[in-house]
Order: C-alpha cells, then structure tokens, then sequence
C-alpha cells in the first residue's frame, strides 16, 4: 500500500497494490496496521455504501458532536470528494481539498474527523463504500454549503448540473457554521 500526504495533514490517499491477470484482479483495501504504522488509531464501528447517479452531489456533511473519521473508496464509478478542515485550531483550518477516486484508480481516502465531506459523482453513476469511526448522530448533522464563494472550491460539474437533496441545498455558509475547537 502506497500512502500519500496531502496538502492538509491528516488527510490521506491510499494507493493499494493491485494484482491482476486475466482472471481479473485481487487487492487488500484495509488493514489497521496501515493506520496504526502512521499513527492514526481508531476504530471503525460502521460502514457505509451508497449509489448515486451523475451530478448527484452529497455534502457537505459533518457532525457537531460524535465526530466521523471516514476511509471512502469507490466501488463502481468515478466521484470528485471534496473535505473541508472544520478544526479551529489546525494551521488548515477552511482549507479544502479535492481528489478523484473512482473504480479505475482504486484510491481510498481517509478523512479525519472535525471536516466537512462531501462528494459529485462524475461518471453515470457511482457506488461509495466507507468506513466511520463514530454513529451518524442526525441531531448532530450539520451541512455545509457546496458552492460558498468564501470556499472557491473548485467542483468539476458535468454541463454544470448539479442534483441535491433539499438538506444541501440548504447548507450554512462557511462563516455561520459549527466548527470544531
């Protein structure tokens, strides 16, 4: 497993080592180790798996209280995630940061928790698959506006459609929100 740093620390891509041949291809996609080697120890107590269809864009969503730590691969597809460092007291604290994970690259992401996650599925459509570190907690649920200017994040809309649910549609601006100490 190949593990890169990115520009906000904390935040990580795994590469894994992908064997195939023409049967197709075998790879291991987690292992606690990985994150114990690098000192990340948490445990993951639920795991995730959604289906959206192209311009679909989740997020970006976070939890007040009872904090999520997410590792997100793509099962099927092609996403654009985007996270949103929520920590005041981090040197990255509103920066955000954007990678493609899709079927083809294999990539994992792993987000520690205090950001804002969030993602547009690129392809036709998308399969995601994550593993979280702490309960949804919907009292704590909080959105985070995907187009604030104060943000600039750069999304790569397909002909500039974008599919939301009425929550993020919704989302607080960057400046009202709950961040974390």
């Amino acid at each position: 497993m190949n593990i890169i740093n990115k520009q906000i620390p904390d935040v990580l891509v795994f590469e894994p080592k992908v064997f195939g041949d023409h049967r197709g291809f075998f790879m291991e996609t987690w292992r606690k180790e990985w994150f114990l080697n690098i000192g990340v120890n948490y445990d993951f107590v639920q795991d995730n798996q959604s289906k959206s269809v192209q311009g679909t864009l989740r997020g970006l969503h976070y939890q007040t209280q009872h904090s999520q730590g997410k590792y997100i691969r793509v099962l099927k597809g092609e996403i654009y995630d985007v996270v949103v460092d929520l920590r005041e007291s981090s040197k990255t604290f509103g920066q955000w940061l954007g990678e493609t994970l899709s079927e083809e690259n294999k990539k994992g992401l792993w987000v520690p928790p205090g950001f804002a996650h969030g993602f547009y599925v690129v392809s036709e459509d998308a399969e995601i698959s994550y593993k979280c570190t702490d309960y949804y907690a919907a009292e704590y649920e909080r959105t985070l506006l995907w187009n604030d200017p104060a943000l600039g994040i750069d999304w790569p809309l397909v002909d500039n459609d974008v599919v939301l649910s009425q929550k993020d549609a919704k989302g607080c601006l960057f400046s009202d929100c709950e961040y974390y100490p």
